[in-house]
């Protein structure tokens, strides 16, 4: 019987020629017949590939053979089929797009939140000093979100930088960021640090390995992903559904995308 995967990751580590690099990329992905969404800019990678075992072992070994993406840490899923249909890799100006391009203002290699592991995570979010930052968007922390945690009206991770005047209230607090693999994290804290913000923390590989190594406790919902699954069980020591039917107001915790390709949102509904 085959044994598939799927990785998530990301690198934050500058890629000279690029463009040329996501050609390359492609072709080299393709090779090993993975599929998936890998975008590529000139500040690193951010990615998730699905295929067998055996593939996914060679495009981790090949990915850390690289001085520059050496450190990448993967998020590895064993999935009963690939996630994917198809495999794209394409070269835009950011991994995950904020709009946040200026490396002299924001530079996760520079300046960044202090990572927490999940356990450590886990330890302090119960604190009275702390808050809990979701730093996703609202179909993402409508379907699953973390007890007690602030969440943002956002369409889009690149409307966070408007909501910054709005968390002012917390300088003063531990701000604790997550979102669901960390890679949103990196620039949001930076961004935090840089407007004043004293005490920032982020989730060390996100939502997803807080899942693996902290039992998801304390997480309620599920949690949304970008390929084929949609949504993804976190929490095995005291799962709560939270989300509920657009059309009947119902919990469920099923989500689809709209059969609309001009429109594609993403929404729960039940399948009442």
């Amino acid at each position: 019987m085959t044994t598939y995967q799927t990785l998530l990751y990301y690198c934050y580590s500058p890629i000279a020629n690029a463009e040329e690099f996501a050609a390359d990329h492609l072709a080299f992905c393709k090779s090993l017949n993975l599929v998936g969404r890998i975008i590529v800019a000139d500040e690193g990678l951010n990615g998730t590939v699905s295929g067998t075992e055996e593939s996914c072992n060679a495009y981790m070994e090949f990915i850390h053979a690289d001085e520059r993406f050496s450190k990448t840490e993967f998020k590895i899923d064993n999935v009963a089929e690939p996630s994917f249909i198809k495999m794209h890799c394409r070269y835009k100006s950011e991994i995950v797009h904020s709009g946040l391009r200026d490396p002299n203002i924001i530079d996760p290699n520079k300046q960044t939140g202090k990572h927490l592991e999940p356990k450590e995570f886990q330890q302090m979010i119960d604190q009275e000093d702390v808050i809990i930052l979701d730093v996703r968007s609202n179909y993402e922390h409508n379907l699953g979100k973390f007890k007690n945690a602030v969440t943002l009206d956002i369409e889009n991770f690149r409307d966070f930088p408007e909501k910054i005047n709005e968390l002012a209230k917390y300088k003063d607090k531990k701000v604790l960021t997550y979102c669901t693999g960390g890679i949103k994290c990196e620039k949001a804290s930076a961004l935090l640090l840089h407007h004043g913000f004293n005490d920032v923390y982020q989730l060390h590989g996100g939502i997803i390995k807080y899942g693996k190594e902290a039992g998801g406790e304390d997480f309620e919902g599920k949690c949304y992903v970008f390929d084929n699954r949609i949504a993804v069980d976190v929490n095995t020591v005291n799962p709560k559904i939270v989300s509920t039917c657009r059309n009947c107001g119902k919990t469920t915790p099923k989500m689809i995308n709209c059969a609309n390709p001009e429109c594609n949102e993403h929404f729960t509904q039940c399948d009442e």
